[in-house]
């Protein structure tokens, strides 16, 4: 039991203590770290075998996360082509635009004019424009959430508009006695008068 307790008295000694042996009084052998003790003598300790902890390995890097997929594969304007001419006295025209896939849950389609949006984003890929000033213009369509975040974008293209005259439809196609109240460029302000038939008078 004595040399147990003496075991476990090493282990809680500093490694550098020295420790001594002595038999007291009444016979028992007494372990002290007291050297002046009696008749104490040193006992002279194996070096210790203890060995540093293993570093601990730093934990591995998270992975990058892949980069997420568009949701839309495709966006681009069906009508009018890019570039394209559009000749109207009123200067209206129709754009629609396409997507695949079809348009998901809460988004919808939103024209831009020169940079500029035109009305709110609708479900609907359709837009009728009217009174479209004369000149080149830049149209594009983008594809925006509930939140009204751009989640996809058509590149701008080009648009000229050509704002006919009435003078110039009139030359292009004259105006005919039916036309007049009928087309807008042959008002029946215009319309020539109509030539009535002079009576024949009998000679006598």
């Amino acid at each position: 039991m004595q040399i147990a307790l003496f075991c476990l008295s090493l282990l809680c000694l500093p490694l550098q203590a020295a420790v001594y042996t002595y038999i007291d009084a009444d016979g028992n052998r007494v372990f002290t770290d007291q050297p002046g003790t009696g008749n104490a003598q040193r006992i002279e300790l194996a070096p210790s075998n203890s060995m540093p902890a293993p570093p601990r390995a730093a934990p591995p890097a998270p992975e990058p996360s892949a980069p997420q997929a568009p949701a839309y594969q495709l966006l681009r304007i069906l009508v009018p082509q890019p570039d394209a001419t559009i000749r109207d006295s009123a200067g209206n025209l129709i754009v629609t635009a396409s997507s695949d896939p079809a348009l998901l849950p809460g988004h919808g389609y939103r024209l831009l004019l020169d940079g500029q949006p035109l009305g709110e984003a609708s479900r609907s890929p359709v837009f009728p424009l009217e009174n479209i000033d004369r000149g080149t213009h830049q149209l594009a369509v983008e594809i925006v959430d509930a939140q009204g975040r751009t989640q996809e974008r058509t590149p701008s293209q080009p648009l000229h508009m050509l704002r006919i005259s009435l003078a110039q439809k009139r030359m292009v196609r004259p105006c005919k006695k039916a036309d007049y109240g009928v087309r807008p460029e042959c008002p029946l302000k215009d319309k020539p008068p109509e030539k009535k038939d002079i009576p024949l008078i009998p000679f006598i």
